[in-house]
């Protein structure tokens, strides 16, 4: 069936590549290019699959609910006993969609890789084995029937995805891997949690049961689905890039390649704004509470990303910030569609709904071709940071073009996506701001605060609006139109001419045409019709003077902040500089030290007591040195093993020396690698995944004793 196709098949592609390209490291180059093509080939595969799904779904559309079991049983999939609870895939007008975005990202990334890595040629079997696994885990995300079938594939992609971060295998990649592997992991764990609770109190976990399985949860049991939905909130929200476990986001999308950049910033967040809109739409429908708190959460991130993205100095870095921001605005779309559902208004519920779902399409088309575009700017001159890279693009019109759109999408330009999107997010916050002040809602959290409360987050998102326009014309100044501070480097920018191949072309400048064909209202309207559900056409009207007002009120706070702002605070002496304190940095000022010394500090100090008993004294002493042994091995054994393998199997290709040169270089080998692997390890590549790998054990284990039971 074309579901299971379409999410295992990328899995044994993937091993395929992985086996083609295993000569390239040993001077097989064709061995490379046989990979890299057949990857291609397989996105591609992918592609014509999901249109064919897309196809299908939108041609059995009439009108009606999209997820009628009689329209797509043909392609649904379910497999019994898999971890006692089964795995299952579905397909409607949200999943169908975006399974064909996720495809459309994928193949112009891969495609695009060929282009960004022409001069780099190592580890990249690596890189196209976890590409693939990514790919498939991905669209078992966004085709699973079930949050658990959704909780599996997400902790998949997790640990396949890790790799890109760290692919580089600089200290700033490797530094950036942990972190982005740790959320991860705490995030699924707590995520699990809330599987969990979940589970016991509705007795399932499929999307389509799970409405009228809460309905018979007694009052008594509402409280455990209100900390599951809570737990489930934050375990996704780490994937997505929401405040307060945002810190991966900044930090893993400058040192990862662009076309991974593309599908971290246009696919994986959005891996976690699926499990959140789920989650909202099918557990959390008429709980105001939740929406309040998605709502607060939402704002905050769409601020914040704004705020962090104009301090920003780095072409990449500015982009990442810009994609915690516009998730924000996601998750400000989701909370309204739970708040208006809440308090009666179904119509305006839908419009937020829709708005949601426009602006997670346009958000990932918008990123595959500005990260894509920032892949150019890296490939040919090897520079991120504003001031070297400025006047790159002066006299490359392609790419200024491509760039250019991406720009006017994002900023919320009318006749562009990104304008639709954020148009219909805006109505969804006037309606409840409305609906509050006439006194029509059946019911409310802030009743008589909750309008004033809207009014100011309005305020907030036409600000983050203008952000986002502001911090995106610095990028498009700085790179298209001025010129770089030393006139040598400039005549060397200008003199490239052959700046990307074919494959680069269609990857930045052909995936940047939708962002006007998805500014069109016919498309976008019908398409979030598509994807909704709804059997009324929507009622928007985008170029209405009231919506064009709150688009124009966003521009021109842009053009401020841009003339203002980055003019003449964030510009000294005629360069960029970054003004961001480095103390204001989350992770390192919070999370690092809870971890490494306040944690570690009280459970040391209760252990403390414990050891001034006489009786309980030696327990504890046999106890600790046990577990710090244990420790140890897990800290150096797979080190070791490592080492032991490069010396014997996977020895690596030496030159040939001498007999008497061979032996001493032989032997100081292998005592420097034991040696390393000797050493107590703060962390390293291998025993952060084995704290991953452990901690999906654990997982694995509790759901199939959860589910026995």
């Amino acid at each position: 069936m074309l579901p299971s196709i379409m999410v295992f098949g990328p899995f044994a592609a993937a091993v395929i590549a992985y086996c083609l390209g295993r000569g390239e490291e040993s001077g097989n180059a064709a061995a490379g290019k046989r990979r890299d093509l057949f990857a291609v080939c397989v996105t591609f595969l992918e592609l014509a699959l999901a249109i064919a799904l897309f196809y299908a779904t939108a041609k059995n559309y009439t009108g009606g609910i999209l997820n009628a079991p009689e329209l797509f049983s043909w392609n649904a999939l379910k497999l019994d006993g898999v971890f006692t609870a089964g795995l299952s895939l579905e397909t409607d007008g949200f999943r169908a969609v975006y399974a064909l975005v996720t495809a459309v990202l994928w193949a112009f990334t891969t495609l695009f890789s060929l282009d960004y890595f022409k001069n780099e040629r190592e580890h990249l079997s690596r890189y196209f084995l976890f590409n693939l696994m990514t790919l498939g885990a991905t669209m078992g995300v966004m085709l699973s029937g079930d949050l658990m079938t959704t909780y599996l594939f997400f902790e998949i992609l997790s640990l396949t995805s890790f790799t890109w971060v760290m692919h580089e295998e600089t200290e700033g990649a490797i530094n950036a891997g942990y972190t982005y592997l740790f959320i991860a992991v705490i995030g699924g764990l707590v995520c699990f949690m809330g599987l969990a609770l979940l589970q016991n109190q509705a007795g399932t976990l499929a999307f389509d049961e799970l409405p009228e399985a809460l309905k018979a949860v007694p009052a008594s049991g509402r409280g455990d689905i209100r900390a599951a939905a809570v737990c489930i909130l934050l375990g996704f929200g780490c994937k997505a890039g929401m405040f307060p476990v945002h810190v991966w986001l900044p930090k893993a999308h400058p040192v990862a390649p662009a076309p991974a950049s593309a599908l971290l910033s246009g696919i994986l967040t959005k891996v976690g704004i699926y499990g959140i809109l789920m989650t909202t739409v099918k557990v959390m429908t008429g709980e105001e509470g939740y929406g309040w708190l998605v709502l607060i959460l939402g704002t905050i991130t769409m601020f914040l990303g704004a705020v962090l993205a104009l301090f920003s100095v780095n072409l990449k870095r500015t982009l990442a910030c810009s994609s915690m921001s516009q998730i924000g605005f996601i998750l400000v779309g989701t909370a309204m569609f739970s708040i208006l559902t809440a308090l009666g208004d179904e119509e305006g519920a839908t419009v937020a709904l829709s708005g949601t779902m426009l602006h997670m399409v346009n958000h990932s088309l918008l990123k595959l071709s500005l990260f894509c575009a920032a892949g150019v700017v890296v490939m040919n001159i090897e520079e991120l940071e504003l001031n070297k890279i400025r006047g790159f693009g002066r006299k490359k019109m392609l790419l200024k073009i491509a760039f250019f759109l991406g720009l006017v999408g994002i900023g919320g330009v009318p006749l562009f996506n990104g304008y639709a999107s954020k148009t219909l997010l805006h109505e969804g916050i006037t309606a409840g701001i409305h609906f509050l002040r006439s006194g029509s809602a059946v019911s409310a959290v802030f009743p008589a605060a909750g309008a004033t409360v809207l009014s100011v987050i309005e305020w907030i998102f036409l600000i983050s609006g203008g952000c986002t326009l502001g911090y995106m014309l610095k990028l498009f100044i700085c790179v298209f139109v001025e010129k770089n501070e030393d006139p040598e480097v400039q005549k060397k920018y200008d003199s490239i001419t052959n700046y990307w191949s074919p494959a680069g072309l269609i990857s930045v400048f052909g995936s940047s045409l939708f962002f006007v064909i998805l500014g069109i209202k016919p498309v976008f309207t019908r398409l979030g019709n598509l994807m909704t559900g709804s059997d009324v056409l929507l009622e928007v009207h985008p170029f209405s003077l009231e919506s064009l007002k709150g688009g124009c009120i966003s521009l021109a706070i842009g053009l401020v902040i841009y003339l203002v702002l980055v003019r003449h605070v964030f510009m000294q002496n005629g360069r960029y500089v970054n003004l961001w304190p480095e103390k204001l940095d989350l992770e390192n000022l919070l999370y690092r030290p809870l971890l490494m010394k306040w944690l570690p500090g009280l459970f040391g100090a209760i252990l403390s007591v414990f050891g001034e008993n006489k009786i309980l004294r030696p327990l504890c002493h046999y106890g600790l040195r046990a577990v710090s042994w244990i420790a140890r091995f897990i800290a150096t054994g797979p080190d070791a093993l490592i080492a032991l393998a490069r010396g014997t199997y996977l020895r690596e290709v030496k030159p040939r020396r001498t007999e008497s040169s061979e032996r001493v270089g032989r032997m100081q080998l292998r005592a420097d690698e034991f040696a390393e692997a000797a050493k107590p390890i703060v962390g390293n590549f291998s025993f952060a995944l084995m704290l991953a790998c452990v901690g999906i054990v654990v997982i694995l284990i509790a759901m199939l004793v959860m589910m026995h039971f």
